[in-house]
């Protein structure tokens, strides 16, 4: 990987000590046509206006490009990296055994302590910087909600703390930066500093009305099924950007792909 964990440094300086003035951060456009291609890189449709990447990819060029980074989990590739840096900063039980995402087989990062979160920001910072520097315009942290999977570890004040130093993080590195899921703390996102939101799946949920009030409609939504997708753009398709993929994400020509939009 271009950004990945071994370009993390614990030694980096913490959130609290980023200096310097930042370029100018650029929200989103509202109800911008969209391509969610988290799962690999491909050449975007014309009318495409924003694309999200793996922060690992190149952005696409004359488009607003949003950097996908895994910021409260750890990819199953990483682990081993975690495990010989830093093994203290993955989440563990009381018996001391490895807290997972089962869905996605992914260690949970612990951000329960205050030294812990900066020592986490630290890191996914250095990814942060590494986006910025590849040309994105804005990062997307996955996993905001990783403390509802952490067996009751974490609290949801303890990532609302953390995606409160990515979002410093950010704004310095000239990212604006998106909520990713999590409808239940949109009462934080000021405070926290998100600028826009990716929700999957949130015409399924009856959640896209919340996220287009909460970020007047600067929201990228992601259907994994043909009736939501329908219902979504029914409803919400005149305001905001709305895709139907797969659920793997994959890239075109994949088996299994799926692009549409409203």
């Amino acid at each position: 990987m271009l950004y990945g964990p071994s370009g993390g440094d614990s030694s980096q300086p913490s959130a609290r000590t980023v200096t310097g003035t930042p370029a100018q951060v650029v929200p989103p456009t509202a109800n911008a046509r969209f391509d969610y291609q988290i799962g690999g890189p491909y050449r975007p449709a014309a009318a495409v206006r924003a694309v999200s990447r793996d922060r690992a990819a190149e952005p696409a060029r004359g488009l607003y490009n949003i950097c996908y980074v895994n910021a409260f989990q750890a990819q199953p590739d990483e682990l081993p990296w975690w495990r010989a840096n830093h093994p203290d900063l993955l989440l563990k039980d009381a018996a001391g055994r490895p807290v997972i995402d089962k869905d996605w087989d992914e260690v949970l990062l612990d951000t329960s302590t205050a030294d812990k979160r900066e020592r986490l920001a630290a890191i996914v910072g250095r990814w942060i910087k590494g986006c910025a520097a590849s040309g994105f315009q804005a990062v997307e942290p996955d996993n905001l909600d990783s403390y509802d999977r952490s067996q009751g570890l974490l609290r949801q004040s303890d990532n609302a703390a953390f995606a409160r130093l990515l979002a410093h993080r950010s704004h310095a590195a000239g990212l604006a930066i998106g909520q990713k899921n999590t409808a239940e703390m949109l009462d934080r996102r000021a405070a926290i500093g998100f600028d826009f939101a990716v929700a999957e799946e949130c015409g399924r949920y009856d959640e896209c009305g919340a996220y287009a009030k909460a970020y007047r409609d600067r929201v990228f939504v992601i259907e994994y099924r043909d009736a939501d997708f329908a219902k979504s753009c029914r409803l919400w398709g005149d305001r905001l950007s709305i895709v139907r993929r797969d659920v793997d994400v994959t890239s075109k020509g994949a088996a299994g792909y799926r692009f549409a939009d409203c």
